[in-house]
């Protein structure tokens, strides 16, 4: 059956005999009668009044269940041979926790209406049948627990039960005649969370830097989805049409496309010309001329088309592969635009005293970039902290000026080095990633889509360092004199490893950025050269941010030091 179940969205279930008669019932139910054989659990001991030689009557079994909806167990023990009750409820409760710890969809067919009263009728529909999904999951539980044992507690817990995310498709065609060889792949054009969403993956890691291949590639996949495997989620990074075509086992990372970018309409399907494509769970058989270097994600160049794989192994079972990989296409196609892709963060901090400034950090994973912005916004002197880019964006020269672009409406949040209860504080709009692991993630939207495509004037652009021991404020934001320096400290782009990646100790990554920029080396510096040059000729204050994420025993000071600093330094702007 897979890791991730799929729940029809077009049937409304009103009685538990629908759920019980549902083949997907009885196959989750054979599902795990061979798990426990495989470990030759004991709770198979509650199944021996089932068993036909070395297997088991599952149908039979379903029936026995429909009865205790009805009857006491007790009732209907002439009915069949006996079953130990204590024995039946560890095993319809395992069986039950099994079901939650599954990742659950609920796809809904809806013909896309760019009528809101229409679109608000379709949401508040998909949101009635999810719910009596889940309701009539919870009962069908209870009923049948209550008909096994004596209930004598008085505490009843509303387990999350049905679906985590109910996805909108519809039959949407692409208007580019190059995909010609994907059909009857359903388009995603919303979605419905049901909080608290956790997903499990099996990776918690990203590896390595995605090798870039001249080659025609669109035209040798083919994605017929005559298993009813893949999706298809039109995102928007910045304002690039991406096409992302997921399998189901990695429904959780589409899931997650839905926190961090603004899903593409059908007026943008329709009027955008495609920049970028992703193929996220292909698996290695199907990649033409598949190398092992390629293990951990390729993108082809198919002319002027960008196109992302990422192989369905294990290891890349991690949303990670999915973030980097989109932002690996928005900086190729950046570079190739001639505007200076940024791996960082940059917001609008505004002090209670009215000023404000516009400050762009830039570092790679665990340099301390969204650690500072959230420590700013807890200082008692900063009324708001507008986060436009969270890890992605771009410059360009607008009328003179150096101007930034965000590509993400939200932000994939390391957990770690945030404080305790920011996890809490989110909880109710977040999809969460292995929260009991270390590198433990949040998907967590923090803007709207206008406010980050809305070109921003900066006014610090600085590096952010990790390592650097420092004591004194006046060391904390240090900024450059010259061009050459500037473009030597972002060059190296040293970082002390937080363990976000599979790197260890100190680290060095071409401009913090190996997402296009280390790929297209010899473009980008001369771009980034341009780019350097003007803020210092448009008084753009250019330095490095010791943020001392990386200094053992100042994880959590550190940045709250570096953010007072450039409180500071705005406050005399």
């Amino acid at each position: 059956m897979g890791r991730s179940v799929i729940i029809d969205g077009s049937i409304v279930y009103t009685d538990s005999s629908e759920i019980l008669s549902n083949p997907g019932f009885e196959s989750l139910l054979r599902e795990y009668i061979d798990i426990l054989k495989e470990k030759n659990s004991q709770l198979l001991r509650t199944l021996e009044a089932f068993r036909i030689g070395d297997n088991y009557d599952v149908k039979h079994l379903i029936e026995y269940l429909h009865l205790l909806t009805l009857r006491n167990i007790r009732e209907i023990t002439t009915i069949i041979n006996y079953v130990n009750p204590d024995d039946l409820a560890k095993f319809v409760e395992s069986f039950y926790s099994f079901w939650r710890n599954k990742h659950r969809f609920m796809i809904k067919k809806e013909r896309y209406t760019i009528d809101n009263a229409r679109k608000n009728s379709i949401f508040f529909t998909a949101v009635i049948i999810a719910e009596e999904f889940k309701n009539l999951v919870r009962n069908l539980y209870r009923t049948i627990m209550k008909n096994i044992t004596p209930d004598d507690t008085n505490i009843i817990r509303q387990l999350p039960s049905g679906a985590q995310v109910t996805f909108l498709v519809d039959d949407i065609e692409i208007p580019d005649e190059r995909f010609q060889s994907f059909t009857n792949i359903p388009t995603v054009w919303g979605a419905i969370f049901d909080p608290p969403v956790i997903f499990y993956t099996k990776s918690n890691k990203r590896k390595g830097v995605l090798p870039v291949v001249e080659k025609e590639i669109l035209s040798q996949i083919k994605l017929d989805n005559k298993e009813r495997e893949w999706f298809l989620v039109p995102v928007l990074v910045a304002e690039l049409l991406v096409y992302v075509f997921v399998h189901r086992e990695y429904l959780s990372h589409a899931a997650g496309l839905g926190n961090l970018f603004q899903f593409a309409n059908i007026v943008d399907i329709k009027s955008k010309k495609t920049s970028g494509v992703l193929i996220f769970g292909l698996p290695i058989e199907r990649i033409p001329d598949y190398k092992t270097e390629w293990k951990n994600g390729v993108v082809f160049k198919d002319g002027e088309l960008y196109v992302g794989v990422i192989p369905a192994l294990d290891e890349n079972d991690y949303f990670g592969y999915m973030k980097k990989t989109m932002l690996t296409l928005h900086n190729l196609i950046r570079i190739d635009q001639g505007r200076l892709p940024v791996h960082g963060s940059m917001a609008r901090i505004v002090l209670k005293n009215g000023k404000s400034g516009v400050a762009m950090f830039v570092g790679d994973s665990g340099a301390g970039k969204s650690e500072t912005l959230d420590a700013l916004n807890r200082l008692e002197e900063v009324a708001y902290v507008d986060v436009i880019i969270d890890d992605m964006g771009s410059l360009d020269i607008l009328n003179g000026r150096v101007v930034a672009y965000g590509t993400e409406t939200g932000a994939f949040v390391r957990l770690d080095d945030l404080p305790p209860g920011y996890a809490y504080y989110t909880m109710d709009r977040s999809i969460f990633m292995n929260p009991d692991k270390i590198n433990a993630r949040v998907i967590v939207p923090f803007n709207n889509y206008r406010e980050i495509v809305t070109p921003t004037p900066i006014d610090f652009f600085l590096y952010a360092n990790n390592y650097t021991e420092v004591h004194s404020d006046d060391e904390r934001i240090i900024f450059f004199d010259d061009v050459e320096k500037a473009l030597e400290v972002f060059s190296a782009g040293k970082r002390m490893s937080k363990g976000t990646t599979s790197e260890e100790g100190m680290t060095e990554s071409y401009f913090a950025n190996p997402f296009g920029a280390v790929q297209r080396k010899e473009e980008h510096h001369k771009i980034a050269e341009k780019f350097l040059r003007k803020m210092f000729e448009t008084g753009v204050k250019v330095g490095e941010i010791r943020t001392m994420l990386g200094v053992e025993g100042y994880e959590k000071e550190g940045t709250y030091l570096a953010a007072k600093t450039l409180y500071k330094l705005i406050e005399r702007m």
